[in-house]
């Protein structure tokens, strides 16, 4: 059974990949680091992954690691829109889980995260994740949905 603390364990470790990618000094190193990033904490097995990025209009949903990576680095030209969300840079990521559950080992997750920025700024962000357990990795994600508040 996945517990809490593993959630949140793996929210932590995803977080700090994402600043680690925005940290790169190049391109390609960042490039290296988000092909771990996605490689690490998402499951790719049978094409299973359902990705839905914050900051894509045109084409929003991802299920390949091409896709996936090109979001957090852009610079594909089959993904014009990708800007490189991980190179922002953000300086650090917080998880407010508005609350987890688990099922066996499915867990999901719902909250606010929000991605610091230098000048002391967050950009907060609206998320779903759902985790499954790795055949002996821990948790890893099979659907990732992420979009900003509603504004009115």
């Amino acid at each position: 059974m996945i517990e809490a603390h593993e959630i949140e364990a793996a929210q932590e470790s995803w977080g700090n990949a994402v600043v680690e990618v925005g940290a790169a000094p190049s391109w390609k190193e960042a490039h290296e680091l988000a092909v771990k990033l996605v490689e690490d904490h998402y499951l790719f097995e049978g094409g299973t992954l359902l990705f839905c990025p914050t900051k894509a209009a045109d084409q929003q949903f991802r299920v390949r690691l091409k896709e996936a990576v090109s979001y957090f680095v852009g610079r594909d030209a089959d993904h014009e829109e990708d800007k490189g969300f991980a190179r922002e840079p953000w300086t650090s990521v917080r998880f407010e889980n508005a609350g987890t559950m688990a099922r066996g080992d499915v867990g999901i997750a719902m909250g606010n995260y929000f991605f610091g920025r230098a000048d002391g700024s967050e950009l907060k962000v609206e998320y779903s994740f759902v985790y499954i357990r790795g055949a002996g990795e821990g948790l890893k994600i099979q659907l990732h949905h992420s979009a900003l508040p509603y504004q009115h």
